[in-house]
């Protein structure tokens, strides 16, 4: 149970990726740091977590970005 979920930065900047529960907790930080322009991947490994709707925000250079996913077990 885990996926890959793929971004690209236009510029090099701090990025923070998390995973929020539909009760708005934050379950993961998969990523945390500065990053240089170009593709990126970051892994969500959900083994511990149950089935359902989870959504994932990055935010970088100033902006910010919300998605959904679902988890099937």
């Amino acid at each position: 149970p885990s996926t890959a979920i793929r971004f690209t930065l236009d510029a090099g900047s701090q990025t923070r990726l998390a995973v929020y529960d539909l009760l708005g907790r934050e379950v993961a930080v998969l990523v945390n740091g500065t990053l240089a322009a170009g593709a990126h991947t970051a892994t969500f490994d959900a083994s511990g977590l149950t089935s359902g709707v989870y959504m994932y925000k990055l935010e970088a250079g100033g902006q910010s970005m919300t998605r959904r996913m679902t988890l099937v077990k």
